[in-house]
């Protein structure tokens, strides 16, 4: 699963300014112990194979079924069945032997749980089956989701009565955690491991996708046909799917199976552009891990309105619409939100389903394998600087948000599972994944990984099985890595400082972990440059406070700590800005470069800072030129002076249209109105990232012509131009452009929105109307409590705060800054 908010945190509203987790509480190391344990489930019965024959009511949005379930008495044996079955309707149950079917006795009150007495004694590992004939009715199902899964009704009719003009015509299926018992009854847990085949009679004109092999099609009646899917080797049921609709399929294979991609006909031309980097990932991951995807075939499907981001079942992915794009849009995609989505879904097919998570307490051997692979495919296709920055993201996702901080990885103690999807399953446990193989190198890590997912093929992992993988590879003892990584919570809070001993020609170093709790055992290195040439040692760090000592010829030109950059740590790094400096012109990592910049910034009445900032805006690698725009005071004159010329340059000609938006958002901070000419051309740009900043810069130097520009791309289709458009009338609106904003803003897919949240909260500024403000104020407090789990609120909260900053004239202030105020204590007080 990849969720809708790791997707959003790339935008600048979500991601915290550098710096600031260093203000973050201080963390403790405990799992809450008021939350239950919660233990794997107990398998009484195992599932073998599931055979479903399935058609699809449209007006009522129902599912009529009929499940044949073969099991087995797991250890002992038994006379009854336990089933997930949510909000049926339950027909007919019956044990099968043969041709003949015996009623047999059940209880079904509860509406969730169908629990069958088998009528006989089952003796250990003897088949059975069981045969159940339902209706499924998912949109009258009372369901949660999560900040990960937005809803949890398993399966999904999307516009099925074609009110929505324009907008297809699907059915699409959601399992994880346990929503696929909304569909089909079984025995709804991870560790639960069966074959399957799926019978789907739907529409003739429509398309099906399921797991495993299309085995055959035949007619069904009028205008009716069946498709029938098998897969012959065990999945989990969460991973079970189903999809129907009209979509053209691109043919593609990996070396001698099929890979495919189902996209609405009008995207069909660019399947290739969006997915075919995709068997060059199957044979790189093949090769990597020691273990050929296992699978018969693999498909990429994109369906509207899915209620994440993008979800690995067995065989067949399915993505939200995000991932499908037009010519001009695919001009402004870059791999940290789009592309690596791919690479995180495909390397859950080893991680997640082929080896599964034996309970969702043990979930990062699913999820936190998927996080590190999206850096180790842009290692490998995009060279380390990618790689950097992606992992670099993902450990300021998980430090920004201090809710993360008393969580363990392995999670026994949990109110609801859905809290198992959030940042330290996610990017911390990305992070440590990264961090071990650093400690034990390339070769005996992917040995490790080779040897857990031969050691458990087709079945159930967990971290511990991870450790003892990892320690039958290495030869080491890795309990203390587990223990403080795994099953213990935070992360270490570091100070470094340096002193050189001219005398002895001796550099020492201090780090003091000023954490609460207990100290971490730190490998790392720090490399010292003389005269312009690193040495690298290799030093563990196991006490509160330690001073390392290193020989050299000449006071070092910089001492490099965590030369690696992988470190999960808050630091504080006292070493002055000369340093920083030598850091960014001889360091070789991204994230040396991105350090040295941000030094700068906090200092930019240095000329030397000044210089630095201008000489990242030519770096290598694009994200740091717009890291250093971004950093820029354009109000100290001294830096406009020197950045303006370049950014203008920049504007017009760099090669990454995500660098040239951020020359025109910062020229636009200038308000000069020579660059008139220069944000009118660029509104001709095809991308539209330089087009939207384009119209943004317009707004600071000439509004009337902004607004009337806005006013003619009010049909847009695109949500970059769309959040351009609300930033305007954000600028230079009123309560007259309101219902556009909020219709939009509705009407956006749930991923666009937090896209158009800087715009929104603008235009709450300019509302008058109480009704209007409130409206507004309500969108950003929702999506604040929907996502507190993944970090939204604290940054949300900020977002309503500026508004209530900035909100000082205008009839109704003080109504206006009391709703803000609600809010707020709403957002702080949700659980």
């Amino acid at each position: 699963m990849k969720n809708i908010l790791t997707l959003s945190l790339g935008l600048g509203l979500l991601t915290a300014p550098a710096g600031r987790a260093q203000q973050a509480p201080t963390l403790t190391r405990a799992a809450e112990p008021e939350l239950p344990y919660r233990a794997t489930d107990t398998k009484i019965n195992a599932l073998v194979h599931t055979k479903l024959a399935v058609g699809f009511d449209y007006a009522k949005r129902h599912l009529n079924g009929k499940a044949w379930l073969t099991l087995r008495p797991y250890a002992y044996a038994t006379d009854s069945l336990r089933l997930d079955a949510k909000g049926f309707d339950i027909k007919t149950v019956a044990l099968v032997d043969g041709t003949n079917q015996t009623p047999l006795k059940y209880d079904y009150a509860d509406q969730n749980n169908l629990r069958i007495q088998l009528g006989k004694l089952m003796p250990v590992g003897t088949p059975y089956t069981v045969y159940i004939e339902y209706t499924a009715k998912p949109d009258e199902l009372k369901v949660k989701g999560s900040a990960a899964i937005t809803d949890a009704k398993g399966l999904y009719f999307i516009n099925p009565d074609s009110a929505v003009k324009g907008k297809p015509v699907q059915i699409w299926t959601q399992g994880e955690t346990e929503a696929s018992s909304a569909w089909f009854p079984t025995i709804d847990r991870p560790n639960q491991k069966t074959t399957s085949e799926i019978s789907m009679t739907v529409p003739a004109r429509y398309v099906t996708l399921s797991n495993g092999a299309l085995v055959s099609q035949t007619p069904a009646g009028a205008g009716l046909r069946t498709d029938t899917w098998k897969m012959e080797l065990p999945h989990a049921p969460y991973l079970f799917m189903m999809a129907v609709g009209d979509f053209n399929i691109y043919q593609d294979k990996w070396r001698d199976k099929p890979v495919t991609y189902y996209l609405e006909p009008k995207y069909a031309p660019f399947a290739k552009q969006i997915f075919g980097d995709t068997p060059e990932m199957m044979e790189f991951f093949s090769k990597r891990l020691g273990v050929d995807f296992p699978w018969n075939k693999y498909a990429q499907i994109v369906a509207r309105d899915y209620v994440s981001g993008a979800m690995e079942n067995t065989s067949a992915t399915l993505h939200g619409e995000f991932l499908q794009m037009n010519t001009r849009e695919l001009l402004d995609r870059e791999y940290a939100n789009n592309q690596s989505v791919i690479a995180h879904e495909l390397f859950h097919q080893w991680f997640g389903d082929y080896v599964t998570a034996e309970s969702w307490s043990n979930l990062t051997v699913n999820e936190s394998m998927a996080d590190m692979s999206e850096a180790l495919w842009a290692e490998y296709k995009y060279g380390p600087d990618a790689a950097g920055a992606h992992r670099n993201q993902y450990i300021r996702n998980y430090l920004n948000n201090p809710n993360n901080y008393a969580k363990n990885l392995v999670r026994f103690h949990y109110g609801d599972k859905e809290e198992m999807f959030d940042g330290v399953t996610y990017q911390k446990g990305g992070a440590i994944q990264d961090m071990l193989r650093t400690y034990l190198g390339d070769e005996v890590y992917f040995a490790g990984l080779n040897q857990y997912l031969k050691q458990n093929a087709l079945g159930n992992g967990e971290a511990h099985q991870l450790r003892l993988a990892m320690e039958a590879a290495s030869g080491r003892d890795l309990n203390w890595f587990f223990n403080q990584w795994y099953y213990g919570a935070g992360h270490p809070e570091v100070s470094i400082d340096y002193s050189w001993d001219a005398a002895k020609k001796v550099q020492s170093v201090t780090l003091k972990q000023t954490q609460e709790g207990p100290v971490f055992q730190l490998p790392l290195a720090v490399d010292v440059y003389v005269n312009g040439k690193p040495e690298r040692h290799q030093v563990m760090m196991r006490q509160a406070t330690e001073t390392f000592q290193f020989g050299a010829s000449a006071k070092p030109d910089l001492v490099n700590v965590d030369a690696t950059k992988l470190t999960v740590w808050l630091k504080k790094d006292n070493k002055p800005l000369s340093e920083y400096v030598y850091q960014y012109a001889h360091a070789p990592l991204y994230v040396d470069r991105r350090e040295a910049i941000l030094a700068a910034k906090d200092k930019q009445d240095d000329a030397a800072a000044r210089a630095l900032l201008v000489k990242a805006m030519a770096d290598k690698f694009y994200l740091l030129r717009s890291t250093a725009i971004d950093a820029l005071n354009l109000e100290n004159k001294a830096m406009a002076k020197a950045a303006a010329p370049v950014l203008r340059k920049m504007a017009a000609n760099d090669p990454q249209n995500s660098v040239r938006a951020a020359a025109l958002r910062a020229l636009a901070k200038l308000k000069d109105k020579k660059d008139e000419k220069l944000f009118t051309q660029q509104l001709k740009n095809e991308s539209y990232q330089v087009s939207g900043a384009a119209l943004r810069g317009l707004v600071a130097v000439a509004p009337a012509k902004a607004l009337a520009q806005a006013k003619t791309l009010e049909t847009t289709d695109n949500n970059t131009t769309l959040a351009a458009v609300i930033d305007v009338y954000a600028a230079q609106g009123s309560d007259a452009q309101w219902s556009f904003v909020r219709d939009k803003f509705d009407a956006a897919p749930l991923q666009s929105r937090f896209e158009l949240l800087e715009g929104l909260s603008g235009m709450l500024v300019r509302l008058d109307d109480p009704a209007n403000f409130s409206a507004g104020v309500e969108r950003v407090k929702a999506l604040a409590i929907q996502f507190k789990p993944q970090g939204a609120a604290e940054p949300l909260i900020g977002l309503l705060q500026s508004v209530k900053q900035r909100k000082t004239s205008g009839p109704n202030v003080q109504q206006a800054q009391q709703t803000i105020d609600k809010a707020v204590q709403e957002i702080q007080d949700a659980k």
